[in-house]
């Protein structure tokens, strides 16, 4: 087996479990954050932390909020189980970076990884993403290659993998759908939240010695996880009134 090969076979594996990616950052952290020195840090020094940690979190979701918003169904932007993709997606977002998705992945869970206060953890939460992911992509890449052929090399030729070059988009021929990202990122919402929870926990508790959540986090994430539990009954609902009229 070709390395290209072997790497193209561990990503269909990690293609089906990336969503347990966060459970080895959760695991990682404890280590990190044990090991590090707070003594050096003063307000002024956490609050330009949080910010860093907030403001990237939030370009994160913007982009995962507008690649979802305005992308099509069954393309190769929104499958989550295995590789589909009845067209290419290459207008909109797709046009300045092939995987919008997972950069706003990376964006989240660095926005998370900084509010450990760790830079040693933050490079290496970076570095695992990029083992990670990156044989993911080249898997979802040799999939669309072998439907699309030419114009999938066209596109990859004249676009970058993961980070931008240029910030003008080419218009998509689907309009912003908040419905779409309401439906389906309350899950990555949640997770980032616990994310969020478990690093204050830990680090308060190697602190402290004892378990305390930051206040201000601890309202936020009481504010956003009873819009998710919202969300979800009005999905679950909205599921079963279409069922019903179906039959």
């Amino acid at each position: 087996m070709s390395l290209e090969q072997s790497l193209i076979k561990q990503g269909s594996f990690l293609f089906k479990y990336r969503g347990q990616f966060p459970i080895l950052l959760f695991l990682l952290s404890i280590p990190f954050i044990y090991l590090s020195s707070f003594s050096d840090f003063n307000e002024k020094s956490i609050l330009i932390f949080n910010s860093i940690a907030c403001f990237i979190t939030v370009l994160g979701f913007l982009i995962r909020f507008y690649t979802i918003g305005t992308t099509p169904k069954n393309t190769s932007g929104r499958n989550t189980k295995k590789q589909i993709a009845d067209t290419l997606n290459t207008l909109g977002i797709y046009s300045i970076v092939r995987h919008p998705l997972y950069l706003g992945n990376y964006l989240i869970w660095l926005g998370i990884t900084i509010y450990s206060y760790n830079i040693e953890f933050i490079i290496l939460m970076s570095l695992l993403f990029w083992i990670y992911y990156e044989r993911i992509m080249l898997t979802e890449e040799e999939f669309l290659k072998s439907k699309f052929q030419q114009v999938f090399l066209d596109w990859s030729n004249n676009v970058p993998a993961f980070f931008p070059r240029k910030l003008i988009l080419k218009k998509g021929h689907v309009s912003f759908s908040i419905i779409s990202v309401l439906r389906r990122e309350y899950s990555s919402v949640l997770s980032s939240i616990i994310g969020f929870l478990f690093i204050d926990i830990i680090r308060n508790f190697f602190i402290l010695n004892t378990f305390y959540i930051t206040p201000l986090l601890l309202k936020i994430s009481i504010f956003l996880i009873v819009i998710i539990l919202i969300l979800r009954t009005l999905k679950h609902h909205t599921c079963i009134l279409i069922e019903e009229g179906r039959s």
